[in-house]
């Protein structure tokens, strides 16, 4: 579900790109790409109104399927109030990010907040 509404986001904010994602057992990390219009329009999106809307549609999906499908309860937020983010200024740096996350489900058993954490 979490993975279905990202997908959406270049439905609902046109100029926005999808790039790398992972869903980790209690955090994302992805990247997205905002684009100029081609028309000249200053119409963009930001990600101040990306992510909330996100971040309340997968919240609101959720809720939905706690109450229909038994999936567990969440306390108060399904998602932090905030974000981490970082403007990527080159091909370098993206190809950092990108390998940073591709490689961060192989580093979950030594995530501190992993509650089976090794490391």
């Amino acid at each position: 579900m979490v993975e279905r509404v990202w997908l959406d986001i270049p439905r609902r904010f046109r100029h926005v790109e999808l790039d790398a994602l992972v869903i980790m057992p209690n955090h994302i990390h992805a990247i997205l790409r905002f684009r100029e219009p081609a028309d000249g329009s200053l119409e963009r999106a930001t990600l101040g109104q990306v992510l909330p809307w996100w971040k309340s549609t997968t919240t609101t999906l959720y809720a939905q399927r706690v109450r229909s499908h038994s999936w567990p309860r969440f306390d108060k937020r399904l998602w932090h109030r905030n974000f981490y983010e970082r403007v990527i200024r080159d091909d370098d740096d993206l190809a950092h990010a990108q390998g940073y996350i591709a490689r961060n489900p192989r580093r979950w058993h030594e995530d501190p907040e992993n509650p089976d954490a090794t490391g």
